[in-house]
């Protein structure tokens, strides 16, 4: 008897659920979340390997007119 109470009780009882949707929801929103930084993390990168090439070009283009590289730090502002 006291076995078909218990098991009354525990299928009725409602206590925790709030707290595992939370977590439900939280592991949802951490995927999306993971899954936009995976997606955006190649724009990025496409980003910082043009401007990567465009001061690598500069240099270029500064040392050819020069005949020597200047630092930054030499020049005058």
């Amino acid at each position: 008897m006291k076995f078909r109470a218990f098991l009354r009780r525990f299928r009725n009882e409602e206590s925790g659920q709030d707290l595992a949707e939370y977590c439900l929801l939280t592991a949802l929103l951490t995927l999306v979340a993971a899954g936009i930084f995976v997606y955006a993390s190649g724009g990025v990168q496409a980003v910082w390997n043009d401007a990567n090439v465009s001061l690598a070009n500069g240099n270029t283009v500064t040392t050819s007119q020069t005949g020597t590289a200047t630092p930054a730090s030499a020049t005058t502002h």
